[in-house]
């Protein structure tokens, strides 16, 4: 799909859409909950169906009615031997370990990307955990054989915090008792945050030591007990939303939550800092643009907001300084290297320095034709950037976004943008 983004200014409210690693956590606690758990607002990304899919293979019941989703859990007890996680990077790694459960044979499959990144942790970690694992030479697909059981195990968080989310969630449902996950060099602590809180709605307890060790003390009875869960709105995909009212508002966001343990939030800390006009409400966020200069951010925690930090550097004057570049090579594109060559279309020079990416900005915004390397945070970053760009900007392989935020296209022409979608020639 060719999608087309004229320069436009934009105005009026809009809703964010539902978080997927809100949804994704929710999903994966809602099999385990031996009981009927009720998800109240849940996304619909291609990423949330991959997650759907996944528990219902594992022995889950999903019902939805009238928008909100009721599912009956009891535990793994897949219904297949196959399960397959999208292209989700999410999925396959918090899953993994909780197909571990199950002392049958299953084989874990993915989609796209997903095929070609490293899954080496798996052969690493889960022979300890008395695991019997096989992979593709460190990829996808994997044969997996359980059950899982509890140790006290050394675990690298450098690379991604979401294995841990897997273990985290599977050492619970196993009624670990007095062993801990210890962690070195954990990466985006705040997304551990979000899973340790889904992980205490559902009545599982953990000791959280500085990051360092998840020790489970054998609090939390194996009870059936009927829950609910709420997923929040999505900061990753509300920041391309604030970076859009940054540039060419003001709009109003509704349904982010300002005290959020989401990693994504830290984009309000971006927008201050280069001189955005934000205003914040209850539930609201109205942002609008002003005289936008460079800024500084770290984002190793949250390396998602690289992409709309890109779009937002390029319309501040001077150069904006985005350091954690080495967590973006194992995306679903080397983001780092397609931030700076799609941007290098529009004009925008991107310079990567070791860790350090630096964002030479406030020269103009030239529309161009412009490839979402099938990388859905791409291709809104591109959108994004041609809002007030010289010309019309168009985005190949513009349908990537389905994979986290489907209504993005639609929300920025409810917005007041002109966007056109066409089928692509090939």
């Amino acid at each position: 799909m060719l999608t087309t983004i004229q320069p436009s200014l934009l105005k009026g409210d809009i809703q964010a859409p539902a978080s997927k690693s809100s949804m994704q956590r929710a999903c994966a606690a809602a099999l385990l909950n031996k009981a009927e758990t009720v998800i109240y607002n849940p996304g619909h990304s291609n990423d949330d169906k991959a997650a759907l899919g996944v528990i219902q293979a594992l022995g889950a019941e999903v019902k939805e009615e009238n928008g909100v989703l009721k599912v009956a859990g009891s535990g793994v007890r897949p219904r297949t031997g196959t399960v397959n996680c999208g292209e989700s990077g999410l999925g396959i790694r918090m899953f993994a370990p909780i197909i571990a459960l199950s002392d049958k044979p299953i084989t874990v499959k993915g989609e796209g990307s997903l095929l070609s990144r490293p899954m080496d942790f798996f052969d690493e970690i889960f022979p300890q955990l008395g695991i019997r694992v096989v992979s593709n030479k460190g990829k996808l697909p994997l044969e997996i054989q359980g059950p899982l059981q509890p140790r006290t195990i050394v675990i690298d968080g450098s690379l991604s915090s979401q294995f841990l989310t897997g273990l985290l969630f599977a050492y619970a449902a196993a009624g670990a008792k007095d062993v801990a996950i210890r962690v070195n060099n954990l990466k985006s602590r705040p997304y551990i945050d979000l899973t340790l809180e889904v992980l205490k709605r559902f009545g599982w307890m953990v000791e959280n030591r500085n990051y360092e060790e998840f020790y489970f003390p054998g609090a939390g009875a194996d009870v059936a007990t009927d829950r609910s869960y709420t997923v929040e709105g999505d900061w990753s995909g509300g920041a391309f939303l604030l970076v859009a009212g940054a540039i060419a508002g003001p709009i109003t966001v509704k349904g982010l939550d300002a005290a959020s343990t989401q990693a994504d939030k830290a984009i309000l800390q971006a927008l201050k800092d280069c001189g955005a006009a934000i205003t914040m409400g209850e539930g609201t966020m109205e942002i609008g643009p002003a005289d936008l200069k460079a800024f500084r951010f770290d984002a190793t925690d949250c390396p998602d907001l690289f992409p709309p930090l890109v779009a937002l550097a390029s319309y501040c004057e001077g150069t904006t300084v985005i350091d954690g570049v080495s967590r973006l090579a194992h995306k679903e594109s080397n983001r780092g290297l397609t931030l700076q060559e799609e941007f290098g279309k529009m004009g925008i020079t991107v310079d990567l320095e070791g860790d350090r990416m630096r964002v030479r900005g406030g020269n103009g915004v030239k529309g161009a034709v412009v490839h979402s390397r099938h990388d859905h945070r791409i291709a809104m970053a591109c959108a994004v950037a041609g809002l007030r760009a010289e010309g019309e900007t168009a985005i190949e392989e513009a349908q990537a976004i389905n994979k986290s935020y489907p209504d993005f296209y639609d929300h920025l022409q409810q917005l007041g943008a002109g966007v056109s979608d066409k089928t692509q020639l090939v």
